[in-house]
């Protein structure tokens, strides 16, 4: 019965690519024509937008409000008022834990005023020493999982103190103490809500959805018109951002904990509030701490990008070396970003993972371990730095706070090795670089603009109604109806191109790479190890190397899109791999079957679903690379994006890029996503 079912399909395939081709070839491209390009009905969507938003901050709901500067009333916009009330909050929070770590008076002016702080000089707060953090990061680590966790701590925070990178790093992690808590108690309560209320989730699901595929700048254009420009800025846009993981894995969480739990809760009196707080959400702990981890590590990653609308600390200094085109401190600066990532995300997973003994009989000393472990180191360290006071010269105490740029660096270093690369590879490298642009880029760039409108439909929704059936036909093709009737069609098959290339690429490359480290479990350990390691990399980060070897062209942004993307597909091809029964691989061989048939008629065409899933994940992880190297010179939806963060009116522009973006992803992961689900239920594989 399968194979009929199989030949229609193969079929349908043939003729879906046999009309495409035709239509490619007859359509008549001209501007005039419907069947070329749709006309742009959507092309005053941004300026409404822009409307509206400007109605809100101006004319929306006045309201008398005392100004002191005038000793008067003042009639202002309620919405107005409100955001600018958020960012003030926000922007009070952040001095507060910035001037913890790194001392200040900002937080004491709030309390009186810049006078009093300049008739009392000495009034400062005192800043944390840099060997007290450092000393904390390393007890939390061994705490957590053990010694390797703390030396790697340890050499994270000696190394940003060292290389003078200790001030912006704490500002770094001031900004991600700030917009972390607010993402998770935000995600924490809409996860709760969507469980609580089926509406409510059927709401969020398609924002949600939306929220995770539209790139990183989307985000900066409304809130800078909206919050204004600074850390407070950046750290909304950051929330923004960070929020929807920690909703759908507290919803994951909820979802998942077993009903004779409940009951049981249920029979020993619980009411709604104690079932949730104290059954459902303690049960589901892992789950919600594991969508803490995604948290900390969306916060990072939009380190960089924040630092487009004002965020101090490394991000800033980053964009500032990139710009100038010092490669050399761009890399130390970007090794202490991913130094930071990754301690972050190995301590979060690790309190995600560790157990907890209720019922361990401890002493007070034992129970308080920890406490008094970071007091005495608290203590000690203050000690050391009133005893640097007298060996260091003033403004240098390197045992207090090492001064930005006053370590040890290996800038020089990095650079006299991207020069020698230059001469000594030129020739390879501007051979390679001509090549792929001249010969496979532009023209698969031409192929792609070449593509009538109407073909585009018909070849996306064909596979998608092949696939998936006739709902996710139409969802696919009211995605692309959205992008086509805007004005950014064109530059919406540039991104298209670049994307295709990138996942194409890191497909192949990742589907033959997890396909034999799957072979081994010790590989399989160490290539899963080393995608969790590039994972960690805020996507920024891609760049450097490239555009050290390939400076600002298409190809650099196509080789960072591929190494980027390379990740999830590498993974979910090994995950896939090692998920097949053992029972069925024994099968296989005791039929006769060579390892390699076992690998291909097997092995395979099981763990297929669960590629495909991966070659979705390849898909966004590839466009949101793609949208990033608008930074180092593209023309596609990204150009556009970046563009807008600098026009005052780019709030509808940059909003509606931003949905092109996601539509395009969320087109591709209807087919793929929804069609490996179906594929996964019939081979019973859950």
């Amino acid at each position: 019965m399968a194979a009929p079912s199989i030949s229609r399909k193969t079929i349908g395939f043939g003729v879906l690519f046999a009309v495409f081709v035709l239509l490619c070839l007859l359509v008549n491209p001209s501007e005039a024509n419907w069947l070329w390009r749709f006309p742009p009905l959507l092309k005053d969507l941004p300026f409404i937008i822009n409307d509206t938003v400007q109605n809100l901050l101006f004319e929306w709901m006045p309201i008398e409000v005392y100004d002191p500067t005038i000793d008067d009333y003042e009639t202002k916009p309620l919405f107005r008022e409100m955001t600018r009330a958020i960012s003030s909050f926000l922007l009070f929070i952040i001095d507060v834990v910035r001037e913890v770590m790194l001392g200040g008076v900002k937080t004491i002016v709030a309390f009186t005023d810049w006078n009093f702080i300049n008739e009392n000089p000495w009034l400062r707060w005192p800043a944390l020493p840099w060997t007290v953090i450092a000393g904390w990061a390393i007890v939390l680590g061994y705490r957590l999982q053990g010694i390797g966790l703390a030396a790697l701590a340890a050499f994270s925070t000696v190394y940003a103190s060292v290389f003078g990178q200790w001030e912006p790093s704490m500002q770094t992690l001031s900004f991600v103490l700030v917009a972390a808590p607010v993402s998770v108690v935000l995600g924490l309560s809409l996860g709760i809500w969507a469980f609580r209320n089926k509406a409510v989730e059927a709401t969020l699901n398609p924002l949600l959805n939306v929220a995770q595929t539209m790139p990183h700048y989307s985000y900066l254009v409304p809130v800078i018109v909206l919050f204004g420009v600074g850390d407070h800025a950046a750290a909304i846009a950051t929330i923004i951002f960070a929020t929807p993981p920690m909703v759908r894995l507290t919803l994951l969480g909820l979802k998942n904990v077993p009903a004779d739990v409940v009951e049981a809760g249920i029979m020993n009196g619980c009411g709604r509030f104690q079932l949730l707080f104290r059954v459902l959400v303690p049960t589901a702990k892992r789950d919600v701490l594991i969508g803490v981890n995604q948290v900390v590590m969306q916060c990072l990653a939009m380190t960089v990008i924040a630092s487009f609308i004002g965020a101090q600390g490394l991000g800033s200094n980053l964009l500032i070396a990139l710009n100038s085109l010092k490669v050399g401190t761009g890399i130390e600066i970007g090794l202490c970003i991913v130094l930071i990532a990754v301690v972050l995300d190995r301590m979060s997973l690790a309190w995600a993972h560790k157990q907890t003994d209720y019922f361990a009989d401890l002493s007070f000393f034992e129970r308080h371990r920890l406490v008094i472990m970071l007091a005495a180191i608290l203590v000690a360290g203050c000690l050391l730095a009133w005893a640097g006071s007298f060996i260091f010269e003033e403004g240098r105490n390197y045992l207090y706070v090492v001064p930005h740029n006053k370590g040890i660096t290996t800038a020089p270093f990095w650079q006299a090795a991207v020069d020698w690369t230059w001469d000594t590879f030129f020739f390879t490298l501007k051979g390679f670089n001509e090549f792929l642009i001249t010969q496979v880029l532009f023209p698969m760039r031409d192929l792609y603009l070449g593509m009538p409108v109407i073909a585009t439909f018909v070849l996306m929704m064909g596979l998608a109604f092949l696939l998936d059936g006739l709902k996710s036909a139409l969802i696919v093709g009211g995605f692309l109806l959205f992008i086509a009737f805007s004005e950014y069609w064109d530059r919406a098959l540039i991104t298209a191109y670049m994307a295709s290339f990138s996942v194409m690429v890191a497909a192949v490359v990742g589907l033959v790479v997890g396909t034999l480290c799957a072979q081994n479990r010790l590989a399989t350990r160490a290539v899963l190890l080393v995608c969790d390691f590039l994972q960690t990399f805020p996507s920024f980060i891609y760049l450097i190397p490239v555009i050290m070897l390939f400076g600002i062209t298409d190809t650099s942004v196509i080789i960072a899109s591929v190494v980027y993307a390379l990740v999830p597909a590498t993974r979910y091809t090994v995950e896939g791999l090692r998920s097949v029964p053992a029972v069925i691989q024994e099968a296989g061989t005791m039929s006769g079957v060579s390892r390699m048939q076992r690998l291909v008629q097997i092995e395979f065409p099981l763990a297929f679903p669960h590629i495909m899933l991966g070659l979705n994940q390849t898909v966004i992880f590839g466009l949101f690379m793609v949208i990033i190297g608008a930074f180092i010179g593209t023309t596609d939806l990204g150009q556009l994006i970046l563009g807008a963060i600098s026009d005052p009116r780019g709030t509808g522009i940059g909003l509606t890029l931003g949905l092109c973006v996601a539509f395009i992803g969320l087109a591709v992961d209807q087919i793929v996503r929804t069609w490996a689900e179906r594929r996964k239920k019939e081979l019973d594989l859950g």
